[in-house]
């Protein structure tokens, strides 16, 4: 029996949310093939990398943490990929809201006031507003590539957060180290369970899935993103302005994954590094893919590619093994997901080597 590919009549509703199961399912099975490759055993590096990290309060907190920045911008990168707006730049967007956040921070370092936080906040937003802004004027204006724009861009705010920490803002008492001050206790984000490092970011993140789903399902806008993601030639004859959806779609990822730096910067790390993030932006693209570009689908995505984080580290730890692992596991994820995706338009088949022949 030789398989094949059958086109289905209509797209399968019910592969759409089978299909990233699936390859999940694959992507657990390529990992074993991976650790027997590697000299380990596959079930204690399995349970290493996602048992173990779960044992403790301390470990679910950190899961947390870890899953916070991804949501929070896999939510809304979910929005702008829904209507054909492709901002993979929100690293370079998480790197500004840092930046920005992180400067508000430094400016009101000896003032004790509740507003610092807000004002970091509102920092951060605008920060990485501001840098989604340059691929929407440049898409809008002279119809750019957003794909490359945005995705350029990430490495300007880079090297910017690297300039800045080695000149102006790096620490007058830190020994020439490449860091800033450690931001004071007003702004830093309060602990929101005891012992661990779980901040109120995490609220913010559940928060921003309660947000996009409301907007997307129940909002005037939210169906114009959906009508020009899914025909824009008929969201075009319907008076929908496909480049007010840009701008929209753009700014809306921009400042929320500004805000995850500015969390990222005020909470697990309190200060400016010349790197704040292990690539929470390029994986957040994976989240909304995963999460099937449905807000809760993202909350649970994220918590999964939170998982492989936090696997990885102990997996490193405990069997010696390299960190890339990690990157390993998400990149697999995603190829067997694109590659499951087949099945909602195509259902396999089976014909005999003798039907062959004789087709």
């Amino acid at each position: 029996m030789i398989p094949y590919l059958e086109k289905r009549a209509g797209h399968s509703q019910t592969m759409v949310y089978i299909s990233p199961f699936i390859a999940l399912g694959l992507t657990l099975l390529g990992g074993i093939m991976l650790f027997s490759l590697l000299g380990k055993s596959p079930a204690q590096a399995m349970h290493a990398f996602f048992v173990a990290p779960l044992t403790s309060l301390y470990g679910w907190a950190e899961l947390g943490v870890k899953a916070s920045p991804l949501v929070l911008i896999g939510v809304a990168l979910s929005i702008g990929f829904r209507a054909g707006v492709w901002n993979i730049g929100a690293e370079g967007q998480l790197t500004l809201g840092a930046i920005c956040g992180g400067c508000v921070a430094l400016w009101l370092y000896r003032v004790d006031s509740v507003f610092v936080l807000p004002l970091m906040m509102i920092g951060g937003i605008l920060g990485g507003m501001f840098w989604a802004s340059i691929p929407a004027f440049l898409k809008t204006r002279f119809n750019a590539n957003e794909i490359l724009t945005s995705l350029m861009l990430t490495y300007v705010a880079l090297l910017l957060l690297s300039l800045l920490v080695h000149g102006p803002l790096r620490d007058p008492d830190g020994f020439n180290f490449p860091e800033s001050r450690i931001f004071h206790d007003t702004a830093s984000l309060p602990i929101i369970l005891d012992g661990t490092r779980l901040h109120l970011g995490a609220v913010f993140a559940l928060i921003a899935v309660g947000g996009i789903w409301l907007l997307l399902s129940k909002s005037l806008i939210g169906f114009q993103v959906k009508v020009i993601g899914q025909a824009p030639a008929a969201g075009r004859h319907a008076g929908f302005s496909v480049n007010r959806i840009i701008w929209f779609t753009l700014l809306l990822g921009g400042g929320l994954a500004g805000l995850a730096g500015m969390f990222e910067v005020s909470g697990p790390i309190g200060q400016l590094l010349p790197s704040i993030s292990p690539g929470y932006g390029f994986t957040a693209i994976i989240v909304a893919f995963v999460g099937r570009l449905h807000p809760v689908g993202s909350l649970f995505a994220g918590l999964l590619i939170a998982l492989s984080y936090l696997g990885g580290e102990n997996a490193q730890i405990t069997l010696n093994l390299p960190i890339a692992v990690t990157g390993v596991f998400q990149g697999m994820l995603l190829f067997f997901l694109l590659a499951c995706d087949v099945l909602i338009r195509y259902r396999i088949r089976f014909k005999s080597v003798s039907g062959l022949r004789h087709g």
